[in-house]
């Protein structure tokens, strides 16, 4: 994940899920659809930044339980960071 402050005065998720990344369209898909569930579940905890969620190719190898985990995982740590700066 990638972050950056915004003017916006709220978190935005972008998502950067290559075919090379992560295979065909319903991997991809699977991906991007699991890092949005994700973010929403946490957005309102998350401070005014860009958040940029790019997939690597171990993604496709992983179950919805390991990738969900991960994201959970970045999600804490960007709070902790913003909790602290």
């Amino acid at each position: 994940m990638i972050t950056r402050p915004n003017e916006a005065g709220q978190a935005r998720l972008g998502l950067a899920v290559g075919i090379k990344a992560a295979g065909n369209a319903v991997k991809r898909n699977r991906i991007k659809r699991l890092a949005r569930e994700s973010f929403r579940h946490r957005q309102h905890e998350l401070p005014a930044l860009d958040v940029v969620v790019n997939a690597r190719p171990a993604a496709t190898k992983s179950s919805s339980v390991e990738i969900r985990a991960s994201l959970q995982s970045h999600w804490d740590r960007i709070v902790r960071r913003c909790v602290r700066s």
